[in-house]
């Protein structure tokens, strides 16, 4: 079975084209709000990939990216991607075992 990557492009600051991959979207019941979360597929100084989130409307043929402004929005955004990387190291544990 394949998995699809959806990716999008965006120009970053300095003019250039980015592709960036789609990790996952969510709807928050405590905001109402959309979210997805992408990364450019780049690495920081401590060698995590980088991730970002944006506020979007699914129901847009072509969805523009808001900026998260609020830090209860952060918060939420950071729960699942904590949950997640549990979730991932409990299964990568179990099949070590």
């Amino acid at each position: 079975m394949s998995e699809e990557r959806m990716t999008f492009k965006v120009i970053d600051n300095e003019g250039k084209e980015v592709e960036c991959e789609v990790l996952f979207t969510f709807e928050s019941e405590e905001t109402n709000k959309n979210y997805m979360v992408y990364t450019d597929n780049t690495i920081d100084e401590e060698g995590n990939t980088r991730v970002y989130a944006s506020i979007y409307n699914p129901e847009e043929e072509e969805p523009k990216l808001i900026p998260i402004e609020t830090d209860k929005e952060w918060k939420i955004i950071e729960t699942i991607l904590d949950e997640l990387q549990s979730e991932v190291k409990e299964s990568m544990e179990q099949d070590e075992q």
